[in-house]
Parts: C-alpha cells; structure tokens; sequence
C-alpha cells in the first residue's frame, strides 16, 4: 500500500510548475525555499518518481512530473471548488432570465449547471425569446436578467462580447452562388429590413426570399437542407456550415454586442450570482479574437 497523496503537496508542486523556481514558489506561498524542497521530496518519495529536474534554466518537470500535472490541477480544482460551494451562503428566491436562442444550446447550459450546484434552491425561469421582447419584459418586470443583442450600441448593460452577424451557407449547396439568391429571413422582422437585407442591397446582389421562420434554428435547417443562405451569429454556425466572407462577395451583417441587462426596479443576491455565471459563460467567447 503507498501513502496517500497529500494535497498540500499537490498545491506546492503546482506551485513550482508554474514558477519553474523552488525559490519563487517558496515566496509565492509563504514558506522557505527548504520546507517547499522538503514538501517535493516527500511527493517524490510517496509517488516513487523524481518529479523536476534542476539546471540552469530553473526547476523543469520531468517525464512522471508531466504525468502528473494535469491530474493535480484536477484534483486542485475540484478542492477548490468543493471548499466554496460550501462555503457560499445559501440562496433561494426566484430568478427569471431571457437568453436570445442562439445561446440556448451553449452558454445557457454552462451558467445554469455552474448555478445550479451552488444554489439548488433557487427556482429559475428561462425565457428564450426574441431580444425585443425580452427588453419588453425586462422593462415591465417580467424577467431579472436578460442577455439580448445590441446592434446600433444603443442599449446599456455590461457587454458580455462581440458576436457578428454573417451570411452562411451549406458546405454541400453552393446555393451562394444562385442569381437571384435565395435567404432565409426571420418572419416580421425589422432587423432583417434594416440589417440583413440593406447588406445585400448595398453589395448590389439580387435575391428572393426562399424561406421564413421564427427562430435561428428554423434558419439553420434552412441553410443546412440546401433551401437557402441565411444570417446567423457567428458563434451559432452549425457543423456543415460556413460563413461567407468579402472574397465571396459577402460583406458582414452587423457586429452585434451581446449586453447582459438588468432589471431596473429590484435586484437579490440570487440575480447578482446567476449574473456572474452568465458571466462566467460567455468568457471564452469574449478572449476571442475580432476580425
């Protein structure tokens, strides 16, 4: 039977495979550069492996220190995460938030599951709607949080990321190609009028309108039947799909602004935490580069 591995000495190593210098880590953590050597050697001893390998260049992970890594910043992580779910005070209460449907498949999932574990006791109701009529709601009370597009930057609320607006075509249908070109519009929308349409116009390229539908997923079957091209975010383009650029001769539609907004009359804890998980969600979109 081997000892158990001791956390404490997870952490130091982690330390230390960061640093790539047993005196930096010892600073780092508030130890002395001889208790942080006694901590690796006895991680050494328990594993039965050297972990660095100590030369000019600092402290370098060895082969078994490699293997290591990525199983201690795992059980790092989950400690981590254990500690300050306990440690969180309780909510409960109702929470209500609209999310455009493009994110209903992606970011949705990811904030409510982070949410959930931490506050199983809050009842949380998830409008997946239009960004008009969630502002709508949003206004009149109806919703908390609403993350909602903003195309002409003229609503305020923190900006979650920049998501733009292409035209997509299928990587099997070269339907792009047609004259005129058959789209797939949403149905009764003015921003089809003013954005996706005018794109086209102002490009000098003819069109019909092929295909109607209430949702960007109605416009994706679209797209991916071969019945038409059409506008979608560019984070929401589905397997079998791509965007057409300026060499195709395709401007981009817009550059919408994803807006985390809040409801004006009330806040809770609740709505504060849910808020940073949306946060939180939409993060690795925003590290994106933009064009």
């Amino acid at each position: 039977m081997h000892d158990p591995i001791e956390s404490d000495l997870l952490r130091t190593f982690l330390v230390i495979s960061e640093t790539s210098n047993f005196s930096v880590a010892a600073q780092r953590i508030g130890r002395t550069q001889s208790a942080v050597s006694a901590q690796i050697k006895r991680l050494e001893e328990t594993i039965g492996e050297t972990l660095f390998d100590r030369n000019a260049r600092g402290a370098v992970l060895t082969r078994a220190g490699n293997q290591l890594l990525p199983y201690a910043q795992r059980v790092i992580e989950l400690l981590n995460e254990a500690a300050a779910t306990i440690r969180t005070k309780p909510l409960d209460g109702p929470v209500r938030i609209g999310i455009p449907e493009e994110y209903s498949q992606t970011i949705l999932p990811a904030a409510l599951a982070a949410f959930a574990v931490r506050h199983p006791a809050v009842e949380v109701t998830v409008s997946c709607d239009y960004t008009a009529r969630n502002l709508a709601a949003l206004e009149k009370d109806e919703l908390d949080l609403a993350v909602v597009f903003d195309w002409s930057n003229q609503t305020t609320g923190e900006i979650l990321c920049i998501d733009p607006t292409v035209w997509v075509t299928s990587l099997v249908h070269r339907l792009h190609e047609a004259t005129p070109l058959p789209i797939a519009v949403y149905r009764n929308s003015t921003w089809c009028r003013d954005f996706a349409l005018r794109s086209l116009e102002q490009t000098g390229l003819r069109y019909r309108i092929a295909f109607v539908a209430d949702t960007s997923s109605g416009l994706k079957n679209a797209v991916l039947a071969g019945l038409a091209v059409s506008t979608l975010s560019r984070s929401n383009i589905p397997h079998g799909c791509r965007e057409l650029t300026s060499e195709d001769g395709f401007p981009p539609v817009d550059s919408s602004r994803v807006v985390l907004r809040r409801n004006p009359y009330h806040s809770s804890e609740a709505i504060q935490e849910l808020a940073e998980r949306v946060r939180e969600a939409f993060q690795p979109m925003s590290a994106l580069p933009q064009p």
